[in-house]
Formats: structure tokens, C-alpha cells, sequence
């Protein structure tokens, strides 16, 4: 995993704390349909997917330092 831009890894814990919350929600309310696994699994894939991503701006990015 690259941690190297706070801004991306920060944003992508907080999709998946949030996926993961509303699949919690909906689990407790007996609200558990296609809609809150859809939109659970795609916050928390998401939420992977910018943990996993590399920013242009740091190491081996297209800007000079």
C-alpha cells in the first residue's frame, strides 16, 4: 500500500468508515437491500481504489522538485 499523499489516504479511510457505517445502519434498521450493498461495496471499493492510487504531485509524479 502507498501512503504517500495524506490527502488521498485520508480520503479513502473515510470512504470506507463511511461504507462500512452505512452497512451497519442498514443492517440494525432492517434496511438490508440491494441499494445499501451497492452503495456500501462501491464506498469502500472506492476507498481501496485511493488508498492504492499514486498522486501526480509526489514521488515519480510529472512535477520537478
Amino acid at each position: 500500500m502507498k501512503l504517500k499523499s495524506w490527502k488521498t489516504t485520508s480520503t479513502g479511510i473515510i470512504m470506507i468508515v463511511g461504507g462500512i457505517t452505512r452497512l451497519v445502519f442498514a443492517i440494525k434498521s432492517g434496511n438490508f437491500s440491494e441499494e445499501a450493498i451497492m452503495s456500501s461495496s462501491t464506498l469502500i471499493l472506492g476507498g481501496f481504489g485511493l488508498m492504492f492510487a499514486k498522486d501526480s504531485d509526489v514521488t515519480g509524479g510529472t512535477i520537478q522538485q
